[in-house]
């Protein structure tokens, strides 16, 4: 089934059911108030939504047509939010672009960071900052939403407790983070508020895209509305989500709503490097490597982070080209 969130007057928005083709929506209070409320009680809940959900796609109950714009991010805010880097590609040529070699522990063992959870932006609100002297960077990405997880859980175990697909701009703001991640202590500056898609999705819902806790499919990236990247979300992906959530449970319980990142998805496209759209490859998910190969080509980037007025779209179509999530746009503006 396909669940999204609406703005309303309260902080955590109103629940609804949205019909495959995105088309049409209807509200879901009478069986949970919010995402957060079906998820604290998903084993009761979800077939009455699952239910409804069948329903609204027969045309059997009222309904109105589904407004992406009205849409908060599915959590407006959320228990946990921690963000992989499965793409050890991407972590690989921020490395290399640096003179830095790689451990060979970041192939065994993922990268992970505790994102703020308290402020998502929602998919089609613009992205407020102070300054765009920063390095404002998009990061296109796919998240998973947790039932209630153990501590120390295995991977089968992990795999069963994904509950929600969904994608993320996971905005990064990269002339901030040398210097935090100097002080030995991580992300928290460089790292603003995150946005995700109109709509998330259980995984039956992406068919035989979602094998062995992936996403094949490719995750578009259109930069001031030109196709910036579609790299394919299954490819290497060298931890699946599975071991993603057996990772942030190691010492830990993982409440239900929690949300695991993937991280920038990256193709290595048979190169060291990928290639750009332009050079016929499948391009990037963020601004970032683009620059790092720029430098590692030609010894300093080129291309520019986003400045205030630039807008980002990110989304994903199906094998038969329909829209699958809704679609993250958002156009960075300054603080006032």
């Amino acid at each position: 089934m396909k669940l999204a969130t609406y703005n309303n007057d309260t902080r955590d928005g109103e629940l609804m059911i949205v019909s495959k083709d995105l088309s049409c929506a209807c509200s879901a209070q009478r069986i949970a108030a919010t995402l957060q409320q079906a998820l604290d009680n998903w084993q009761d809940l979800a077939p009455q939504l699952q239910r409804k959900y069948e329903q609204l796609n027969k045309g059997e109950v009222d309904s109105v047509a589904f407004d992406q714009a009205r849409c908060a991010s599915p959590l407006p805010r959320a228990y946990q939010w921690a963000d992989g880097s499965a793409y050890v590609n991407h972590v690989e040529l921020v490395r290399k672009a640096r003179g830095a070699e790689m451990p060979e522990s970041f192939w065994s063992n993922p990268l992970m960071y505790q994102g703020g959870s308290d402020d998502f932006i929602g998919p089609r609100e613009d992205i407020i900052l102070p300054s765009d002297e920063w390095g404002i960077d998009f990061e296109g990405e796919v998240a998973v939403v947790t039932d209630d997880v153990p501590m120390n859980c295995n991977e089968q175990q992990a795999s069963e407790r994904i509950r929600l697909v969904m994608l993320v701009n996971d905005v990064s703001l990269r002339g901030l983070i040398p210097e935090e991640l100097g002080k030995g202590f991580g992300f928290f500056q460089s790292k603003p508020a995150s946005s995700f898609s109109p709509v998330a999705v259980t995984p039956d819902e992406l068919g035989e895209a979602w094998k062995d806790n992936k996403v094949h499919l490719p995750l578009r990236s259109t930069y001031n509305g030109a196709l910036f990247g579609k790299p394919n979300a299954g490819v290497d992906m060298t931890f699946n989500f599975a071991e993603l959530i057996a990772h942030a449970a190691k010492s830990r319980n993982l409440g239900a709503g929690a949300i695991i990142g993937s991280g920038t998805v990256s193709n290595k496209q048979g190169t060291d490097h990928g290639s750009a759209i332009v050079e016929g490859g499948v391009g990037y998910s963020c601004i970032a490597e683009v620059r790092m190969i720029e430098t590692i080509r030609d010894g300093k980037p080129a291309t520019p982070f986003m400045q205030f007025g630039d807008m980002i779209r990110i989304e994903m179509l199906d094998a038969q080209g329909n829209n699958i999530f809704g679609a993250i746009e958002q156009r960075v503006k300054p603080l006032n």
